[in-house]
């Protein structure tokens, strides 16, 4: 069994302007709801979903020789396809959790480590400071964990609520992957409503500005990934500092890299807990490599994009800026691809 991939529709008549009006008002309604309820993750990963299945489909179908010549997907090829999609996801985070199972069980020991580590690191620098500075510092461990735990109870609403913020997001993104993985195999339909032919008009335009900007995020990543590898192989050796699993660091920053913004600070945040694990000085220069890269990367991101989706950088940055103070960081993500959205559907319409 075959399914046709979707052709231009050449015999239906196009939208009445009032429908296109109304499309246009649903597709900025539908975008701003999404920004308003922090749903970001899952309408991205629909798109993932959508092109993921499309491209494995495609892939598959090369066994097919006929079917492939003939713009057709068999359907096995997407059954096989929208299942690898689904389930890749869950083999992924089963394998990472057996891996991190061991780390888990040695969190207690290594805690102490940690603890014993600062209390001697706290001990050289009450010997050092002067008096008056020295009497402020915790003193020995104990007093360093009683700190600690009090740190952590006063904070445990906010902790509480960015874990479920993550949480939250992790299950829109999954069930946004759901979503693209499904559309992406429905059935084919010859004819479509006015309206519905003007709303795959503006996602076809929406679909287009999301492949720019996964092209451009290809190589920000890329040239994080680069930046990463200099501060970790080259950088800190010279102060004679080495940080334990720099391949799996390097390759977890080219990963979360292809998240604009957001995957950088990640990857830069565990980079600082990995350094405060070796020396309080590796941890600084970590953060320091974080805040500096996370400042370049506005300028990167905007020339990157900007080229990719014929953008200017002064306008993008502009965008960005605005979007940040409004949305947040999801703000930040978004700017780019609502943005270059916005630019398509302008030069659709002759307007730019």
């Amino acid at each position: 069994m075959t399914q046709h991939l979707p052709a231009p529709i050449t015999t239906q008549p196009g939208p009445s302007p009032k429908v296109i009006l109304a499309s246009y008002i649903l597709m900025g309604a539908a975008l701003l709801l999404v920004m308003h309820q922090g749903i970001l993750p899952g309408l991205l990963c629909v798109c993932v979903g959508f092109m993921l299945t499309r491209s494995l489909s495609r892939l598959l179908s090369r066994a097919n020789p006929r079917a492939f010549a003939s713009n057709q997907l068999p359907r096995w090829a997407q059954v096989v396809a929208t299942t690898i999609v689904i389930l890749a996801p869950l083999a992924l985070l089963s394998g990472a959790l057996s891996q991190t199972r061991t780390y888990i069980t040695e969190a207690p020991a290594q805690y102490k480590e940690l603890l014993d580590y600062l209390a001697a690191t706290v001990l050289e620098l009450r010997e050092k400071l002067p008096s008056d500075i020295a009497d402020q510092l915790p003193d020995g461990a104990q007093e360093i964990q009683s700190k600690l735990a009090g740190y952590l109870a006063a904070k445990a609403g906010v902790l509480a609520t960015a874990g479920r913020a993550w949480l939250t997001g992790l299950l829109y993104a999954y069930v946004g992957l759901i979503i693209g993985a499904l559309a992406a195999v429905r059935p084919i339909a010859t004819r479509h409503p006015p309206l519905v032919l003007a709303l795959q008009q503006r996602i076809g335009h929406f679909a287009l500005a999301f492949k720019q900007i996964v092209a451009a995020q290809f190589w920000i990543a890329a040239f994080n990934t680069l930046l990463t590898s200099v501060f970790l192989l080259a950088i800190l050796p010279i102060w004679k500092l080495q940080l334990p699993y720099t391949p799996a660091l390097i390759t977890l920053t080219f990963i979360a890299g292809l998240i604009p913004i957001v995957g950088n600070l990640l990857c830069n945040a565990v980079l600082t807990l990995v350094g405060l694990s070796v020396s309080p000085v590796a941890a600084a220069a970590c953060l320091g490599f974080l805040i500096l890269i996370h400042k370049a990367e506005y300028v990167i991101n905007a020339k990157v994009v900007g080229t990719r989706t014929h953008m200017g950088v002064w306008e993008l940055l502009a965008v960005m800026f605005v979007a940040e103070s409004v949305f947040g960081p999801a703000g930040l993500v978004a700017a780019p691809l609502f943005y270059a959205y916005l630019k398509k559907e302008l030069e659709a319409a002759h307007l730019v």
